[in-house]
């Protein structure tokens, strides 16, 4: 149950992320140049604060302050649907159902 929860999660984050990069990709023809939505922005427009009000200080609390500075912001300037294919591919990877042994049992 657990692994098809994580592969409908991976295919609604592929979903978004075809979204977003149809977005940008009609956004960069009709102004005729590459254009692409930051992680960043799409965070902003979500939510009032932006990630460094809300999640930078519990990172440099309880993880460290090395975690945010080459981490943290390379994900936030990456472009969005970059961001959920990377995700989306992730969970469906971990959702995805065993092979089954090929002249074996199993124990």
């Amino acid at each position: 149950m657990i692994r098809s929860f994580l592969r409908l999660l991976g295919l609604l984050c592929m979903a978004g992320a075809f979204i977003f990069l149809v977005y940008d990709g009609t956004k960069s023809i009709a102004g005729s140049m590459f254009y692409f939505t930051r992680f960043e922005e799409m965070w902003n427009a979500l939510y009032s604060k932006g990630p460094q009000d809300l999640i930078k200080p519990p990172i440099e609390r309880y993880v460290g302050p090395w975690l945010w500075d080459p981490v943290m912001v390379q994900i936030l300037t990456a472009p969005t649907w970059m961001i959920f294919g990377v995700l989306g591919i992730i969970l469906i990877v971990l959702g995805r159902k065993k092979k089954p042994l090929i002249g074996y049992t199993r124990d």
